[in-house]
Formats: structure tokens, C-alpha cells, sequence
């Protein structure tokens, strides 16, 4: 079963950025998607792509997130612009729909 680590996140301030990464372990096949869990809520997908590069946005983070993905070296990526306070969770990555087990993710935490 492929395992994903997540890294990148950290504290900004509000309109700042972050590049979150995503390192499989084996070949990441079909589409690829970034999901972001806020305590108490259930997980949510925040941004997907295939594997010819066709991109999806959920619709709060359109113009403002970029989700990228390099499949010689078994990566994901989400570039996150103009972040806003609503945007903090523990940010995790797997395929859509998800069939492996989850990383620890990597928390984003915005404020002032």
C-alpha cells in the first residue's frame, strides 16, 4: 500500500504562503488529491488532479491554491496564495477517492 508524508505547512499570517509537498512511496497512480480535516469536522477535498494534470478546486480556495504533481519523483504539491483565516487544518494527501492509508498530515495555521 502506498504510504504519503506530508510537509510544508507552518504558521503565516493571513495573505501569506505556503507550499505544502506530498512524497509517495511508490508510483502514485489516477488522480491525486489534497484533503483538509479541521477538529471535529469530517475530512474534505480541497483540490485534485489526474494524471494527464486536469485540475479541480473546491470552490473557497479557487484562484488561490495550485495543485501540482511531478510523477518521476512520486510527488504532490499544493501551492496556497493569499491565505485566509479559514484556511487552517491539518492538510493530508492520497489518491481520490482515497484507498491508502493516511500520512500524519501537515498543519496550517494562519494568524496574525
Amino acid at each position: 500500500q502506498v504510504q504519503f508524508v506530508e510537509s510544508g505547512g507552518g504558521l503565516v499570517q493571513p495573505g501569506g504562503s505556503l507550499r505544502l509537498a506530498c512524497a509517495a512511496s511508490e508510483s502514485i497512480l489516477g488522480v491525486m488529491g489534497w484533503y483538509r480535516q479541521d477538529p471535529g469536522k469530517q475530512r474534505e477535498v480541497v483540490s485534485s488532479i489526474t494524471s494527464r494534470g486536469y485540475t479541480s478546486y473546491v470552490e473557497s480556495v479557487k484562484g488561490r491554491f495550485t495543485i501540482s504533481r511531478d510523477n518521476d519523483k512520486n510527488m504532490v504539491y499544493l501551492q496556497m496564495n493569499s491565505l485566509k483565516p479559514e484556511d487552517p487544518a491539518v492538510y493530508y494527501c492520497n489518491n481520490i477517492p482515497a484507498r491508502s492509508s493516511w500520512g500524519q498530515g501537515t498543519q496550517v495555521t494562519v494568524s496574525l
